[in-house]
């Protein structure tokens, strides 16, 4: 479970959180909507932006029958082939290398999911640092073989995979010849509702198979992505669009800049609060002790008075004796004036 870099970025509880941006279909087909994408993210914080590399072939047949067809009417792909939606989403081979260039440039650590072989070989030319499985391909062991050849770090997403399917995952990921991975807890539901999300899952997969752990998510919003880094994510994946009003593949469940620019603030929030276990005043708190209540004279008390609650009372600040005495108190005398507005101390009764 050792911490490893992607790229120049440090991956591990000892850092912040890794956020991936994922375009997916969201350029719409249009190269120049995908680059705007790219800038958007960069300006919204996110440390990385993941693409697709796969061809409507590469993925499924050309028909639009029988379980070819979606026809679910659930689904945000519902009335359209399997093969019409990959066309559709699919971002072509010419456009990677300015996609990735572009991110780059801007500072991001740019990648991509492979479907095949193919798209490992291809990406294999341009250089990729790291490598996403997608959880349809999560029992895909060729392809898990294949990109763990590269030696690569790996991310893979958890959607719907059993134990014993990730234990075959990872041990054909680790028997290739990965040694960097991480493992995504995912819903594939699309939205995925928090209720459906079940990150306690989280530290148990980094238990299972000792390795990174995190979250790709698919819920609204960024509650769920922040409250997994609290379980010990260490990478999160949200899906990502200029504008849900644009539309798109997946636009439904994606996120638009600002949102981008919360959750990478917020999760690193998460991250700096999870320190260590702790009581007591910490060094920053130390000057606050003023402010705890403690027994004053809110009355003059001549020498030989005897105190009473009309006059030594509980209230800020915390100079006095701590309000545990004040029964102690109660009954004694005072040794010399006590003028009010004084802090009472042994010293004094």
């Amino acid at each position: 479970m050792s911490e490893f870099k992607i790229a120049q970025r440090a991956i591990g509880p000892q850092h912040p959180p890794f956020v991936i941006a994922e375009m997916s279909g969201n350029h719409n087909q249009s190269l120049e909507r995908a680059l705007e994408i790219v800038e958007a993210a960069a300006r919204s914080g996110a440390h990385a932006l993941k693409i697709q590399t796969y061809t409507a072939d590469s993925m499924t047949l050309d028909l639009n029958e029988r379980e070819f067809h979606i026809s679910d009417p659930g689904s945000l792909w519902a009335g359209v082939s399997l093969y019409e939606l990959y066309q559709r989403a699919a971002t072509p081979y010419e456009w990677h290398q300015p996609i990735f260039d572009r991110a780059r440039e801007l500072g991001m650590i740019a990648f991509s999911t492979p479907f095949d072989a193919k798209a490992v070989d291809f990406l294999e030319t341009l250089d990729v640092p790291c490598y996403k499985i997608a959880s349809f391909e999560n029992t895909d062991l060729p392809l898990i073989r294949r990109v763990a050849a590269t030696g690569k770090p790996m991310i893979v997403s958890t959607g719907m995979a059993s134990v014993a399917e990730l234990e075959e995952l990872v041990q054909a990921a680790r028997q290739a010849g990965c040694r960097d991975l991480v493992l995504l807890k995912c819903t594939s539901t699309y939205p995925a509702s928090p209720q459906n999300t079940n990150i306690s899952t989280i530290p148990h997969l980094r238990e299972l198979f000792g390795c990174q752990v995190g979250l790709s998510d698919h819920t609204l919003g960024v509650g769920v992505s922040v409250a997994s880094v609290a379980l010990g994510a260490t990478v999160i994946e949200k899906h990502f669009t200029l504008d849900r009003a644009d539309g798109g593949v997946d636009s439904a469940f994606s996120m638009e800049p600002g949102e981008m620019q919360q959750l990478v603030v917020e999760t690193e929030r998460a991250w700096q609060s999870i320190g260590t276990v702790s009581y007591g005043a910490t060094p920053a708190e130390e000057k606050s002790r003023v402010f705890r209540r403690s027994l004053y004279a809110s009355e003059d008390i001549a020498e030989g008075e005897m105190l009473s609650p009309a006059n030594v009372r509980i209230i800020r600040p915390g100079l006095g004796l701590a309000p545990k005495h004040v029964e102690q108190v109660m009954g004694r005398r005072a040794r010399q004036a006590i003028k009010r507005g004084t802090p009472i101390s042994w010293e004094l009764i």
